[in-house]
């Protein structure tokens, strides 16, 4: 009998180690996929934004602000994942030179033992666009 327990226990334990790898998993994969998303988003929005009739004109590197939103919102939302909850809040943005500062908040849901828990993932980022001459 002792060692059928000590079966049990094992059995238990691994049980429970799945669990919790599971667990950390998806809030890990979460964020990751976030930081990923909003680097490469802004990035690829920034570049999207450029006003180049100002720097045929002036000389000087200028980036949209209205056209820089619209296409970060846009982009952001074809790669988001549908089942989690995202903020977008735009901090700052100056057109000269391009620098762009914001910050997405994700709440995710996860459960263990049948009750939910939630969680707040936010990714922050400050980005300058840097361009060859």
């Amino acid at each position: 009998m002792k060692e059928s327990m000590w079966g049990v226990f094992i059995i238990m334990l691994g049980a429970l180690g799945i669990t919790f790898i599971f667990f950390f998993q998806s809030i890990t994969n979460t964020e990751e996929h976030n930081y990923a998303l909003i680097k490469e988003t802004t990035e690829a929005a920034m570049h999207d934004a450029v006003d180049e009739s100002f720097m045929a004109q002036h000389g000087v590197l200028r980036i949209n602000q209205e056209k820089f939103v619209e296409n970060f919102v846009r982009r952001f939302a074809q790669n988001a994942v549908v089942a989690n909850t995202y903020k977008i809040e735009i901090m700052d943005i100056n057109e000269i030179p391009p620098k762009v500062s914001l910050r997405v908040k994700t709440k995710l849901s996860t459960g263990i033992g049948g009750q939910a828990q939630d969680y707040n993932i936010v990714n922050t980022i400050d980005a300058v666009l840097e361009t060859k001459n």
